[in-house]
């Protein structure tokens, strides 16, 4: 991994996109922002101005599995969004395992006093420095 500095993360989902950005150097992530999506397709032209402007050497894209690690039903989904980012835009894609961020985001949210409709108030981009920052955790000494 010591080619890999700089990570933008995506916790994909049909309406909404949450995006991370993180460094391999700290292992930590930040929110970045959430992105509006149609039925899964997001605007790819704001995906590919948030690539321009942070420029990441890789990017990783949540995989919603169930509870036991079997896919789930957006699995597949989520695996055609990592694919579609590799083809767009030439860079190496990963996925990571996302079971509980959304949950664990949503426990953060409120034990920072933060509670509230998750509709105007989403936690998609916390989940995804959630799954950013564990995907840097297992892979620090890769």
């Amino acid at each position: 991994m010591s080619e890999l500095r700089l990570l933008l993360g995506f916790d994909y989902g049909t309406r909404q996109i949450g995006v991370a950005v993180g460094q391999a150097i700290t292992g930590q992530a930040r929110e970045l922002c959430v992105l509006k999506a149609q039925d899964g397709i997001p605007d790819w032209s704001r995906i590919e101005a948030l690539l321009r402007e942070w420029q990441p050497d890789a990017l990783i894209v949540g995989l919603p599995l169930n509870m036991d690690g079997t896919p789930s039903a957006m699995s597949a989904r989520a695996e055609k969004f990592a694919r579609r980012l590799n083809g767009r835009f030439n860079l190496p894609v990963h996925t990571q395992d996302e079971r509980l961020t959304t949950f664990e985001a949503k426990g953060q949210r409120m034990r920072q006093g933060q509670h509230g409709d998750y509709r105007t108030r989403p936690v998609d981009a916390l989940a995804a420095a959630l799954l950013l920052e564990s995907w840097l955790t297992e892979h620090a000494c890769a």
